[in-house]
């Protein structure tokens, strides 16, 4: 069948993927001349399933204070009269409880993993390079007390099988010897050795090329104007070139899905998450991290992806602002060089920021909704990259009738209703 996907960002180009490996005929309609330069462009490089953890948890409002009361924050909130993000933030903390942490972090656990999957054999079968490493992700902590926290996490990850080590300083040094610079700083850290780490971007890109040679068409700067509907069903995409019809539509486009899907009657709980990121250029192979590192105390990821350092985190709830904050890359600027001191050149470092789209409760909202024939595919947050090629073979699935291989319980719209 006829298949619309709105949204070019690595969730988009993935969905259109599998659906045309499925035998779909594809259109990607997006504003941007290529794939993945908004959000999927310069992300934490962290393919992290036993990372994946809601933002909303138990402890979380006294720690978001005192987020903002550090000198490198990890939190910034800008002061807007903006409902929206007043509605998204309550409900966030709604999903602050030790049951709602469980049930989140499990449904996100169970995507993610699979996603990995996906990703390893779609590797093996197209050959897709991507300055990929399988060497794992290393949580830092500076404080026996972040060490001590991370017990309710490891209980969900031996719930889904996921390995884990914990370790002291002498136990992750074996995986990040760079760190013995500095090791006094930290007392522990927990290691993912099924994560993986890779340039998001250039996946993208390379993955939109063998869509192509699957017949995917790809409409670059294309504005969309709204959604149309008849009755309950949809019928087409308004754009700037005219009217777009097909027999179904995957609504893809981040953050800014919930504009376009509120004057359907579509509530879509999803906000912006300003995130920030520095690429820096390696100088010392032996002084860079190995994989990727994620410091607890700054919410901080520092990764390495062929010869370069990608540095990304911290928050800004600010809506659709784009500008970059000075403030914001001294902190990432801070982070790689209290880590890797001498690991790369800050100075000649490009900065970025995008768009996060965050929900309330961290899971994403996949599949279908009210208006019959539009599917959902939004809220990846900072997951997005970790979650893409799971997220692209289950809308791909559900479009060609057939059941997921993954429990589908509580990723829909509908656990909002």
């Amino acid at each position: 069948m006829k298949v619309l996907v709105l949204g070019s960002g690595v969730i988009g180009v993935s969905v259109a993927y599998y659906l045309a490996r499925a035998g779909h005929e594809v259109t990607v309609v997006d504003r941007q001349p290529a794939p993945a330069l908004e959000t999927s462009f310069a992300n934490a490089g962290e393919v992290s399933p036993g990372y994946s953890a809601p933002w909303a948890g138990p402890g979380v409002p006294v720690k978001a204070i005192k987020w903002m009361l550090m000198h490198h924050s990890p939190l910034v909130i800008k002061p807007m009269l903006d409902p929206a993000m007043w509605r998204w933030g309550l409900s966030m903390l709604r999903n602050c409880t030790e049951a709602r942490y469980r049930v989140n972090k499990a449904r996100m656990v169970r995507l993610a993993e699979y996603s990995r999957d996906c990703l390893v054999d779609l590797r093996r079968e197209t050959g897709i390079r991507y300055d990929e490493r399988a060497q794992g992700t290393l949580q830092l902590f500076r404080t026996q007390k972040q060490l001590e926290g991370v017990g309710k996490d490891v209980e969900i990850l031996r719930q889904y099988g996921v390995p884990f080590q914990v370790l002291d300083r002498e136990g992750y040094l074996q995986y990040e010897p760079a760190l013995a610079q500095v090791k006094e700083k930290f007392v522990g850290a927990l290691r993912l050795p099924g994560d993986e780490t890779g340039d998001c971007f250039l996946f993208t890109q390379r993955l939109a090329e063998m869509a192509k040679g699957l017949g995917v068409r790809f409409e670059f700067g294309v504005n969309i104007r709204h959604i149309e509907q008849s009755g309950d069903r949809f019928t087409g995409v308004q754009t700037d070139r005219g009217l777009m019809t097909a027999d179904r539509c995957v609504l893809a486009t981040g953050s800014y899905s919930t504009a376009l899907a509120a004057p359907l009657g579509l509530h879509l709980p999803v906000y912006p998450v300003k995130g920030f990121s520095i690429t820096v250029p390696i100088t010392d192979p032996a002084a860079a991290p190995e994989s990727t590192i994620m410091d607890e105390t700054h919410k901080v990821a520092v990764t390495r992806l062929g010869d370069r350092i990608r540095v990304g985190g911290t928050a800004q709830l600010s809506g659709f602002d784009l500008n970059l904050d000075a403030g914001r890359r001294k902190t990432l600027e801070f982070v790689v060089g209290d880590l890797f001191p001498r690991g790369g050149d800050v100075q000649r470092a490009e900065f970025w920021t995008g768009l996060r789209p965050m929900t309330p409760d961290g899971t994403p909202i996949l599949g279908s909704c009210r208006v019959k024939n539009l599917l959902l595919c939004t809220g990846h947050g900072t997951l997005g990259w970790t979650m893409a090629a799971g997220t692209g073979r289950v809308m791909a699935d559900l479009i060609s009738g057939k059941s997921p291989e993954i429990d589908m319980e509580g990723l829909g719209l509908d656990r909002y209703a």
